[in-house]
C-alpha cells in the first residue's frame, strides 16, 4: 500500500479549492441581475422591527442590500455572515416571500439574528432589483453607486474585503 504524501495532497486540495473559487465566481457573474441604473434607488420602507429605513439617510456610507428567503438553504448558511457584517456596516436585508411578519420575527429570534429586515411578502423589491436567485447581495459605495453584486453564498471575509475596497 502506498503511503500518503502530505505535500501532494495539500497541492491537490489547493488546486481544487482554486478551481471551485473560479467556477463559483464565474457563475455569480453570469447570474447577476442587470439593473437599469447603477445608482441606489430611493427607498423609504418600514422594517420588520417597525423602524423606518430611508436610503436618503445614508450620507457617505456604503450599504449592503441582501436578498434572502427563509426557505433558501444557502441563505440559512449565509445568515451568520450577514449578521457579522451588519454589526459594522449599514445592511438592509430583504426577506422575499418568507411568510408573515410574525413568522419572520420568530425565524429571526430562533436563529439569533437581529439585522435590518424588510419583509417583501409579494416580491416587489426583488422585482425592482431583478433578483432571480437567492441569496443575492448588492454593495453600494458611499456615493450610492453600485460597486459589487454577488449571487450565491459569500463569506464574511469576502463581504468585508469588498467593503474595504470601496471605502
Amino acid at each position: 500500500m502506498k503511503k500518503w504524501d502530505i505535500k501532494k495532497f495539500l497541492k491537490e486540495l489547493a488546486i481544487g479549492v482554486l478551481i471551485l473559487f473560479v467556477i463559483s465566481n464565474l457563475f455569480s457573474y453570469l447570474r447577476k441581475p442587470t439593473l437599469e441604473s447603477d445608482s441606489l434607488p430611493p427607498m423609504q420602507v418600514k422594517l420588520l422591527d417597525n423602524t423606518l429605513f430611508s436610503s436618503t439617510d445614508l450620507k457617505d456610507k456604503p450599504i449592503v442590500i441582501h436578498f434572502w428567503a427563509t426557505w433558501c438553504p444557502t441563505c440559512k448558511l449565509e445568515a451568520p455572515n450577514i449578521q457579522n457584517i451588519s454589526e459594522h456596516y449599514t445592511v438592509l436585508t430583504i426577506a422575499v416571500q418568507s411568510g408573515s411578519s410574525a413568522e419572520l420575527q420568530a425565524y429571526m429570534r430562533e436563529k439569533n439574528l437581529n439585522f435590518n429586515v424588510l419583509n417583501d411578502t409579494k416580491g416587489k423589491w426583488s422585482k425592482e432589483f431583478h433578483v432571480q436567485a437567492f441569496p443575492t447581495t448588492f454593495i453600494y459605495n458611499s456615493k450610492g453607486k453600485l460597486a459589487f453584486t454577488e449571487v450565491g453564498y459569500t463569506t464574511t471575509a469576502g463581504l468585508l474585503a469588498r467593503l474595504k475596497l470601496i471605502e
